[in-house]
């Protein structure tokens, strides 16, 4: 009797426990064969503190998969049917993918697959809810969050899958022969960042301390960005080196208001997602198109103050704090990504799309779906958005949060000898503005009238 081979393709889920795709794989094939496509297309607008975030997680992958994860380079519509044509598979398995580039990639590869014969088996999603499955009781798509997030919590989700790296019989790489080339996964790149260990075995350890030490304060923590008080999982989730399914089955058996406001996080990740899903061209446009009226600044002065922004040179101690901790761990507290996007659109009068690229660029855990939303949310120009008229004060902002100032004195260095909360407006100290931090460039109160009266553009608009 003739053994069956399939392909096991992975994108957003590089781990091997909780993999629905290696039953449906197991079922279908007596063996299949592992495999990464380094694409261009996602790579190039990664930055190097995501691409070598990957590379981290793809050579943890390998590992636990013996060695046997073929690596290739190339066009997926190009090289995924000729690895399945060089093992004489059958089947290829993904997690489907709801993102709009993704959608379109697997499009082009199902039919290039389907000249050949072989089925693309979609077999779960990187969500616990996959995109478009929670609806409103006419059958439309949630615009709210908080509804959405009582109708996804009604819908509940799957167990997770009891797999290991031994669930499916792999294929050496070296037995697909004829395919294209082979790569090795690529060497780290020049990083200015300090990035999180990657990998599953990293991520579910972080996870495990995160249950261990640090839920129960979540929900008094989480908005305290001198406080190591969130999860740690969001790099993790973006590359699935582990499920949002697991971490709720593993939140199932607690009570309390902080799991209740861990779980709201993840239905938030699940909601943009619905939303991108929904709405493909809200990655790069507004979601409300009477934002398209909004007066903007994007003459040479907007990208002069564009780039203070991006240097963390505003001269407002909380926004550089925030700025300088991106450059410097690929990654910000939640609390100041609202902070800084609120300051550039509504400060700055600048596009939120701006920030957004900024962010994607070099963000380890950026998730279009996330991030086009979340500074949609603060721009008011997205679903459930923030009104416009809630404009984020930075001096009050660093106060409430960083009450004692101990963010700002590890990430502005020149203010680090000033004492409290008086690091939030070093402008008042006795003996000026700390030697090499820079005046406030602009005046808060001034440019908050500014962006209110841009606002009754777009209400005139409508």
């Amino acid at each position: 009797m003739a053994v069956s081979s399939g392909v096991v393709w992975f994108r957003r889920d590089l781990r091997v426990a909780d993999q629905p795709t290696f039953l449906a794989a197991a079922d279908a094939a007596d063996r299949s064969l592992a495999l990464f496509v380094l694409d261009d297309a996602l790579l190039g607008p990664s930055g190097a503190a995501r691409r070598n975030f990957l590379y981290g997680c793809l050579r943890e992958l390998d590992a636990a998969l013996g060695g046997r994860l073929l690596v290739v380079r190339g066009d997926p519509a190009d090289v995924v049917p000729r690895v399945a044509r060089a093992v004489g598979a059958g089947t290829v398995h993904v997690a489907a993918d709801y993102g709009p580039y993704g959608m379109r990639r697997d499009g082009r590869v199902e039919q290039a697959l389907d000249e050949d014969g072989v089925e693309l088996v979609r077999t779960g999603s990187p969500y616990a809810v996959a995109p478009g499955r929670v609806r409103t009781g006419d059958g439309g798509p949630y615009k709210v969050f908080t509804p959405f997030r009582r109708a996804w919590a009604e819908h509940g989700w799957r167990a997770p899958a009891g797999t290991t790296a031994s669930t499916v019989t792999w294929i050496g790489p070296a037995e697909s022969g004829g395919g294209p080339r082979p790569v090795p996964i690529p060497d780290d790149e020049s990083c200015e960042s300090e990035l999180p260990e990657p990998g599953e075995r990293a991520a579910l350890a972080r996870w495990k301390d995160f249950l261990d030490s640090g839920v129960e304060d979540y929900e008094s923590d989480r908005d305290l960005p001198a406080k190591d008080g969130t999860s740690g999982m969001s790099p993790y989730l973006k590359y699935g080196c582990v499920h949002p399914r697991t971490l709720l089955a593993d939140l199932a058996g607690r009570r309390g208001d902080s799991v209740q406001a861990y779980r709201t996080e993840i239905a938030w990740r699940e909601f943009y997602a619905d939303v991108l899903y929904r709405r493909p061209d809200s990655a790069r446009e507004n979601y409300d198109p009477g934002f398209d009226h909004l007066p903007l600044r994007t003459g040479e002065d907007a990208w002069a103050d564009f780039e203070r922004w991006q240097q963390g040179r505003t001269g407002f101690p909380i926004v550089d704090a925030g700025m300088r901790q991106l450059r410097a761990e690929a990654w910000m507290h939640n609390r100041l990504r609202m902070v800084v996007a609120s300051f550039l659109v509504k400060d700055l009068h600048l596009p939120w799309w701006w920030g957004a690229r900024h962010f994607m660029r070099l963000l380890v855990d950026g998730d279009l779906a996330s991030n086009q939303h979340g500074w949609q949310w603060t721009a008011g120009s997205g679903t459930d958005a923030s009104p416009y008229f809630r404009i984020f004060n930075p001096i009050t902002q660093g106060q409430r949060f960083d009450p004692d100032g101990d963010y700002v004195r590890r990430w502005v260095p020149e203010l680090a000898g000033v004492a409290g909360k008086a690091v939030h407006q070093p402008w008042k100290l006795r003996d000026g503005i700390p030697a090499g931090y820079p005046q406030p460039m602009v005046d808060h109160p001034t440019e908050r009238h500014d962006a209110l009266d841009r606002y009754e553009e777009v209400k005139r608009a409508r």
